[in-house]
């Protein structure tokens, strides 16, 4: 049974006073539930996936599910290092622009078809035809030719520079040298997929009874709004390491329920740090259960730039420059995390990230009166849309009050389930959205290349020629300083000259598990937690 935190307890419960009760609430349960058939592992994941297929995943919440049944060339070992997977090495050319992948012997699908080279070749090939509708195109456009393929300027994929030389041999030829390829080759859309499965079930090829992967584990149910169960994968070329033979991943939005779940034994792990409750922080810090982490995460705001209001950049600098950030930190999330203008954290060796729209009441009253509002006159109905959390909430309700409170201005909130959330976003069906960035390799591009006009992952309708100059030069670069110079110019576009995005604060990862019981897991600057590594003590 789940009770729910704030009602069961008075409001003037001290966090450390829960937290005995939860624990209370652990032994009774433990007690009660000996000899019921568990999960090896039980994680606590976030809201209900909207897809498994690596084409069309967008979401940290799909890529931890997508990573469990199917591996790339390389892939994310606990301690965020890249190391070999379906690749058992590689080499690469001097000038750093052709990598050629050496696949191991007798790798298998699940279904037992031998798995080759050219499994990838083609995987890739599906992402980038516009058919398949992949947001997440444009992480492959670093391979030569790979953007004028998928942008029609070229049908020709031999042109493309991907080939399967033989059975265990795929090369690569990259548009310039991307000292983060590596990284890429282990991201959830350069993942294989068995394509004649796809052809033959469509969009159903992703069900418990069809899909079939090359990762460490097996989807056995799918049972919507609670829990995806899966089993380890007998043909897995590593199975013999795979520690945990059974995992269940809880699909859960409300921070309480995912608490009580921990606290009741019914989960091990949360992965989510939106669902741990800022009010039982202070307690959790007394805790080996808490674990903290700075990574390569941004939590923003999107503007809709293609339709009035937030077609004006001197509204968006007005909305942007309206948010106190600092105290949402300190009175919303809790957690330590530092607010910010920028929108690439500070964690990257070499790249200082360029400064935003800081809080000022008096600007942004006065860009808001020169965008035609004067004191908010006139000013149309706009909605904050946010998907189901009680952080988005509190979040959304104190900057409402804030741009009340500065810009005169009524904002409506709206709230939306995870899928319904995504699809608005896709659907420019929104005027502002909450929104997260986490890093999928360490390098600034991981961000920004995101606003490029068109990106499937943009997102806000925006689109900036010179940005995108910025971007285009920055790929073509090979010193890393002067890289990194255009790509901050770029940024200063980005988040103050004409800003698309309200940057608020980057994330402080947390994780919540008993360390006496798991081991394998680590906070990594990617918050990349692979299950195949965690092990029971």
């Amino acid at each position: 049974m789940l009770v729910t935190v704030q009602n069961y307890f008075p409001k003037k419960t001290s966090a450390p006073a829960l937290l005995c009760v939860f624990a209370l609430a652990v032994s009774l349960f433990n007690s009660c539930g000996a000899g019921r058939d568990r999960a090896a592992l039980i994680f606590v994941n976030g809201p209900e996936p909207e897809s498994l297929d690596p084409a069309l995943i967008s979401g940290q919440v799909e890529g931890r599910l997508a990573y469990c049944l199917f591996e790339g060339l390389t892939r994310l070992a606990a301690d965020g290092a890249v190391v070999p997977a379906a690749a058992e090495r590689w080499d690469i050319s001097p000038d750093g622009r052709t990598y050629t992948f050496h696949l191991r012997e007798n790798l298998r699908w699940s279904d037992g078809a031998p798995l080759t080279a050219n499994d990838f070749v083609q995987s890739w090939r599906r992402v980038l035809e516009p058919a398949t509708g992949a947001v997440y195109a444009d992480v492959l456009f670093v391979i030569e030719n790979a953007r004028q393929y998928h942008d029609g300027e070229s049908r020709d994929f031999s042109q493309v520079g991907v080939s399967a030389p033989d059975d265990r041999t795929v090369s690569v030829r990259l548009a310039a040298p991307t000292p983060y390829f590596l990284y890429l080759t282990s991201f959830t859309t350069y993942l294989p997929v068995p394509l004649t499965v796809v052809e033959r079930h469509g969009a159903r090829w992703i069900r418990p009874e069809h899909i079939v992967g090359n990762g460490a584990y097996l989807l056995r149910a799918w049972k919507l709004n609670d829990r995806l169960e899966f089993a380890a994968n007998p043909r897995y070329w590593a199975a013999a390491r795979v520690n945990l033979k059974r995992v269940d991943a809880l699909t859960v939005t409300n921070g309480n329920t995912a608490v009580n779940l921990y606290f009741t034994g019914q989960a091990d792990l949360i992965l989510d740090r939106g669902l741990i409750l800022p009010q039982i922080l202070a307690g959790l810090r007394q805790r080996r259960d808490l674990h903290i982490f700075n990574f390569l995460g941004t939590y923003f705001y999107r503007f809709n730039t293609s339709r009035a209001p937030f077609d004006h950049p001197l509204v968006r600098r007005a909305f942007s420059a309206a948010i106190d950030r600092r105290a949402i930190v300190e009175k919303i999330t809790l957690g330590g995390e530092p607010p910010t203008t920028a929108l690439v954290p500070g964690l990257i060796n070499g790249y200082t990230p360029a400064d935003g729209m800081a809080f000022n009441p008096g600007q942004a009253r006065a860009w808001l009166a020169a965008a035609g509002y004067p004191d908010g006159k006139n000013f149309p109905r706009v909605a904050i849309m946010y998907n189901a959390s009680q952080q988005h909430a509190g979040i959304a309700v104190e900057i409402q009050a804030m741009w009340k409170r500065v810009l005169n201005v009524s904002v409506e909130l709206r709230q939306v389930e995870w899928t319904a959330y995504l699809q608005a976003l896709d659907r420019l069906d929104y005027d502002i959205a909450r929104s997260s960035w986490i890093g999928d390799y360490p390098d600034p591009a991981t961000f920004l290349g995101c606003f490029i006009t068109g990106a499937g992952n943009n997102r806000t309708g925006w689109g900036n020629a010179g940005y995108d100059r910025l971007l285009a030069a920055a790929d073509r670069e090979v010193d890393p300083a002067r890289r990194f110079l255009l790509l901050r110019d770029a940024e200063k576009i980005l988040v103050a000259d004409n800003p698309p995005i309200a940057p608020i604060f980057h994330y402080v990862g947390m994780l919540l598990y008993d360390p006496d019981k798991f081991g394998g897991i680590h906070g990594t600057p990617l918050d990349d937690h692979p299950i195949q590594d965690i092990y029971r003590k």
